[in-house]
């Protein structure tokens, strides 16, 4: 039995919120390097499923910058409209994540944090191309929408994958992984009660 299993719920979450800041700030200040591959998987599928939308793709520090091939309206002629997102919004699970394993102080705990955070970045890069879809086919407003040629429907399940990708997949995802992965020492938590 690990001794934070031994000393019981109460001393877990006191050192999952003694991690918290630690794994917060090396996720922000390591962002670009831990979220190159979600925005690799989120660029391949941008560029392969969205190829009349997007002519390029970059990323900038934790940001994806996606250049469209839409234009932005009638007063500025040759120009292009381009979407920045935040693979921040996406990935805060990750810190949290990261905090739970750390304090749980398993044997193999870095095989776990790495599997776990791999586990993560598909959906990560779910809310980013949900959120550029997002920009392009809702937000930016009509004279730009307009180019895109989604249906109503289509648009409806945009915003569905949004509100998941944002609300709901950044916080539960974590949280499912790390039961999964730690379903010994939750079973030990429980017993030591």
């Amino acid at each position: 039995m690990t001794a934070a299993a031994q000393a019981g719920l109460p001393r877990f979450v006191l050192l999952t919120l003694a991690w918290l800041p630690v794994t917060f700030a090396v996720w922000y200040f390591a962002a670009p390097i831990l979220l190159y591959p979600a925005f690799a998987l989120a660029e391949a599928v941008l560029r392969f499923g969205f190829a009349d939308l997007v002519r390029a793709v970059s990323m900038d520090g934790s940001t994806a910058v996606v250049l469209t091939t839409l234009k932005p309206g009638q007063a500025a002629a040759g120009g292009q409209v381009s979407v920045d997102v935040n693979l921040l919004l996406y990935s805060f699970g990750m810190p949290m994540f990261a905090a739970l394993v750390l304090a749980a102080r398993e044997a193999h705990w870095p095989r776990v944090l790495a599997i776990g955070l791999a586990a993560m970045l598909p959906f990560v890069a779910w809310g980013v191309v949900a959120d550029f879809l997002r920009n392009v086919a809702i937000t930016a407003g009509p004279a730009i929408a307009s180019q895109t040629g989604f249906t109503q429907g289509q648009r409806e399940t945009i915003v569905f994958a949004y509100q998941f990708g944002t609300l709901i997949l950044p916080t539960v995802v974590p949280a499912a992984v790390w039961v999964l992965t730690h379903r010994p020492f939750l079973e030990r938590l429980r017993t030591s009660r």
